[in-house]
């Protein structure tokens, strides 16, 4: 199974990447948008509002995955280009971060949604921001969580699941994780511990040759 964890991809890419490999395919959007309107169903016409970035709010990909699993919902969008860099710097509590957020979220203060889905998987690392910018009355939705428990229901469902299953207590980052990039392996070991919680053990780059070819190069 791939899960194409990203929400800019998932909304420009997904059916070229169904169409080009065989395998089961996940994207962030469909899981959460289902999950907004999931936490939202005691109300005929939810007001869901979106952050994303400026292609994923282009693209309306929210919109539609949100009006499919609730016709009558209310989506309001608004893309938040600069927390993705201050995502990756770790900028969690800086004044810049809460001037830049308050100026962002303005549009869904007013809107004042029922749900907001966090339509870009770096946004989780400024949930407290977000969170207090918006107001405790708004729920937030992490759109990898969902994807997360879509994605495990769906490998339990197939027979696919891992039949070992490992206690709580571990790690999510040990001896037994390898992970692949293709680009910025350094950077990518800075942002993933900040993501992740604890430093990935093996990084690999590998470059892509074609569509049945990954070439190694460590």
């Amino acid at each position: 199974m791939l899960v194409v964890a990203c929400n800019t991809a998932s909304a420009l890419a997904l059916p070229k990447i169904r169409k080009s490999i065989g395998m089961t395919v996940v994207g962030v959007i469909g899981p959460g948008g289902r999950k907004a309107v999931e936490l939202t169903c005691s109300s005929d016409r939810p007001r869901i509002g979106v952050i994303a970035t400026e292609a994923t709010v282009a693209s309306n990909a929210y919109v539609e995955a949100i009006r499919r699993a609730s016709a009558g919902a209310q989506v309001i969008q608004t893309a938040c280009p600069l927390f993705v860099p201050l995502a990756e710097e770790g900028w969690t509590t800086e004044p810049e971060t809460y001037s830049i957020a308050e100026k962002y979220l303005r549009p869904m203060v007013d809107a004042a949604p029922d749900a907001l889905v966090l339509g870009c998987t770096h946004y989780p690392i400024l949930r407290s921001v977000i969170q207090q910018t918006v107001g405790q009355n708004v729920t937030l939705v992490d759109s990898g969580e969902a994807t997360a428990e879509e994605v495990a229901a769906l490998l339990d469902e197939t027979g696919l699941a891992n039949a070992e299953r490992r206690g709580r207590e571990r790690r999510l980052c040990d001896d037994l994780d390898h992970f692949y990039v293709t680009d910025a392996a350094e950077r990518f070991a800075k942002v993933a511990e900040r993501f992740l919680g604890s430093e990935p053990s093996v990084i690999e780059a590998i470059e892509v040759f074609g569509k049945d070819e990954l070439q190694p190069t460590r």
